[in-house]
């Protein structure tokens, strides 16, 4: 446990785990084994699986220089949200990279910088989410998906597996493909397809 780390009641940590610096675990939280977090805010009542690892710095260069961007930014957890093994959340560039409560991500999820996830949203394994995409309150994510930078997922959108999101999503969409489109458009053209080939 490093400098500036503050552990509150009743919070469970498993063995090879690093916490710090710059941590608040409120009460209540459950650490798996070989963990890592730093400039993170877990709120009450949070699960954190084996391998995760929170608050380093997210991926982002100069494109002339080559030069890394400095991370100042934290991470902020909100209470009865569970993250699964070996995911990684980056902290962001200057505010917070947040997870909304009662929010379940599942196994090798990776969550970039900037990122804003709402309240009792669900995340499949092996989804990549880009830095600085802002995802609306439950919405569902299948397994490997991918979501681009910079765009907005409104409310209560649920995307298929495999899924490619490149442009802004409206509240209570479902979508699927790549490009994502709507559900019943993707899957008269997959019927299209098939009967081509």
């Amino acid at each position: 446990i490093d400098d500036n780390s503050e552990i509150f009641d009743n919070v469970i940590i498993g063995p090879n785990t690093n916490i710090g610096p710059n941590v608040v675990i409120k009460s209540n939280c459950k650490i798996h084994d070989n963990v890592s977090i730093k400039n993170c805010i877990i709120h009450e009542n949070c699960e954190i699986k084996s391998g995760v690892r929170i608050g380093s710095a997210g991926f982002g260069f100069d494109e002339k220089t080559k030069k890394k961007i400095v991370h100042v930014g934290n991470v902020v957890i909100n209470h009865h949200s569970t993250i699964g093994s070996n995911t990684t959340i980056d902290r962001a560039v200057f505010d917070t990279t947040s997870i909304g409560e009662y929010s379940q991500i599942d196994n090798l999820v990776q969550i970039a910088h900037n990122v804003v996830i709402g309240k009792d949203v669900i995340i499949a394994a092996q989804t990549g989410i880009a830095g600085s995409a802002i995802i609306g309150d439950k919405v569902t994510i299948g397994g490997q998906v991918g979501i681009s930078g910079h765009i907005k997922i409104g409310k209560n959108v649920i995307i298929a597996a495999k899924s490619g999101v490149t442009k802004n999503i409206k509240d209570n969409s479902t979508v699927a493909g790549f490009p994502a489109i709507d559900i019943k458009k993707w899957k008269k053209n997959i019927i299209k397809i098939n009967k081509t080939s």
